[in-house]
This record gives C-alpha cells, structure tokens and sequence, in this order.
C-alpha cells in the first residue's frame, strides 16, 4: 500500500459546509475499497446517508459519544485496525466528528491532546483521518483543531495549517499548568520500602469508602501498582501516595522526589504488536479516565483519576 497518511481538519459552517467535505472524502474510500467509517450524530448521519445514496452501503457508521468515550482506548483500536488493513494491502478511512459537548475541561484537553498524538501513531500506516469541527463550537477547541492537524480542508482543496505544532510540543503544552494541591484532608500513605501487599491494601480500604464499582477497584490497583513501582525504580525518596476524592471522580496521586524521563511521551503511544517495549504507563492510561504526570526539578507527581458513579462520599485519613 502506498497511500501517504492524512489527519485533515473540515471546518463547517453548517450541514451544507459539511457535506460539500465529508460526501468527496467518503465516496473516494468507497471507490478505492477502503475500511470506511463515519463517526458521527445521529442527524448528521441521516442527511450522509441521503447524500451518499446507495454508495452508504459501504460506510461504517458509528454513533460519536460512543466512539470517543476514553482517548486511550479509541486511540488504540483504531491504531489496531489501521495496522491490520495496511498488512492487507487496503487503508482505513474515518471521517470522525468529535464529541465535545458536556465533557469536562480535563477531558477536552485529553482529546485534544490524542488528536495531535494521532500524527505520531498513525505517520506508518497509510490512514485517511478527517476531522469536521463546527465553527459553532468554542473558539479555544476550533484554534485547538488547527495547531493538532496539519492540513486543512477546504472544498476539495487540502491547505497547510500554518499554526500547527509539533505532536510532542503540542502534548507538553497540555501539562505546562501545574497541578492544583492535594486537599489537606486526603488520606496519606508514605512509601518507604516496596511492599506492594499493603500498598495494595491500603488503596482498597480508601477506595471502599466510595462508590467505586468493583471493576475499576482492581482497575485501580494495577494502575497504582505500576505507578508506584515507577516510582521505586526510577524516582527518588520521599514516595508519597495520596487519595482523595472530587465530584465524580476518584483521584490517587503518587509523588516521588526524582524527574522522570518522558520517552515516548509517558505511555501516550501504544505499544506496537510488531515492536519492543512493555506495557507501563500506556496501560495505565487504558486502565483510568485520566492520566495527569508533572516532572520537574522538584519531583514528579502522577495522578490517576477514575469516574464515580455517582456523588461521591469523601475519602479521609
């Protein structure tokens, strides 16, 4: 396979704007016999289904705040799927409209960061990734679209986006705003020696005074287990792990005095099937909501969010 992969952005003003870029775009998946999806809402879907008349049979779509439920995840089925088809010779195609109303300020800069991710993950694989932003949304998340794609659609035109940035400098911007103090309430737990039993106890008998489901518990502990063994092998003394919880949300922090070295962007890229390395903090950001790492001369802070189910009780020492 030959194809050169693409991550486009398609400003619209309205469902006409729309249209006029996503119909070309999918009906040139069609014709080539690409895996072609649609990520969208339920009313756009119709009017591209109308628009696209008998050649929707060979579209995939996939309702949008299913989709792009947890950046991670997404990211890596479709980085899967993407490697799967460039082994058959054949190219994925996804016209993919974010999701970004009622997400939580945390959770659009997760997204907006995976979008410019995506430019790293997928340069390899020959994908065709368009991205439709309504000029409706805020200004914040269409200028987001232009620094985290690298080219523009315009009618049938693809332009250079002049402001876009770099994947990894975009992704350290993310984390340029420190993190907001623990509560002076949280309950504590200092780390003196690897004794992982108790570690593993202690977050069990925090986390159990809230309303979290007993599959994201375990989901927890492996999170915080492989956090706290980072920090054991490449941090330094004082290791200091704190749990406390916000509304909707579980959050447990791990601070050790060391700077960490960043890699591959602290897990942000999957593991590649036909690659080395392990699992670490990539897992990690499967297994949470969200992933927030600080690393500076003054230590290194990660915190693991996971949502609750409900209003949560407070978690104190």
């Amino acid at each position: 396979m030959s194809e050169t992969f693409s991550h486009r952005v398609l400003p619209y003003d309205g469902i006409d704007d729309f249209l006029a870029g996503a119909v070309p775009f999918l009906n040139e998946g069609i014709d080539a016999g690409d895996r072609v999806l649609a990520v969208t809402g339920l009313s756009t879907e119709v009017r591209l289904r109308e628009a696209l008349g008998s050649g929707a049979d060979g579209v995939e779509f996939v309702e949008a705040n299913g989709w792009y439920a947890h950046p991670s995840r997404t990211l890596a089925d479709c980085l899967a799927d993407a490697d799967r088809l460039r082994e058959q010779g054949r190219r994925l195609r996804v016209l993919g409209e974010p999701a970004w109303t009622g997400r939580r300020p945390l959770e659009v800069l997760e997204w907006q960061r995976i979008e410019a991710i995506v430019n790293v993950a997928f340069a390899e694989t020959g994908a065709a990734l368009l991205c439709p932003y309504a000029r409706t949304l805020p200004p914040g998340v269409v200028a987001a679209a232009r620094r985290t794609h690298p080219e523009t659609l315009r009618g049938s035109r693809a332009v250079d986006n002049p402001s876009y940035v770099n994947p990894w400098t975009y992704s350290a911007m993310c984390d340029e705003e420190a993190l907001p103090d623990p509560p002076a309430w949280a309950a504590r737990l200092d780390i003196e020696q690897p004794d992982l039993f108790w570690l593993r106890a202690w977050v069990t008998e925090c986390a159990r005074r809230t309303p979290l489901a007993e599959d994201d518990l375990q989901r927890l502990l492996v999170a915080v287990t492989e956090v706290v063994t980072n920090a054991l092998r490449h941090g330094a003394p004082p290791i200091v792990l704190r749990l406390w919880t916000e509304p909707g949300e579980l959050v447990c922090e791990v601070r050790d005095g060391g700077r960490w070295t960043a890699g591959s962007g602290f897990g942000l890229l999957p593991p590649r099937a036909d690659g080395p390395g392990r699992f670490g903090l990539w897992a990690v950001r499967l297994l949470c909501s969200i992933v927030q790492i600080r690393t500076g001369a003054g230590g290194t802070t990660v915190r693991l969010r996971l949502a609750l189910p409900s209003v949560p009780a407070m978690v104190r020492a």
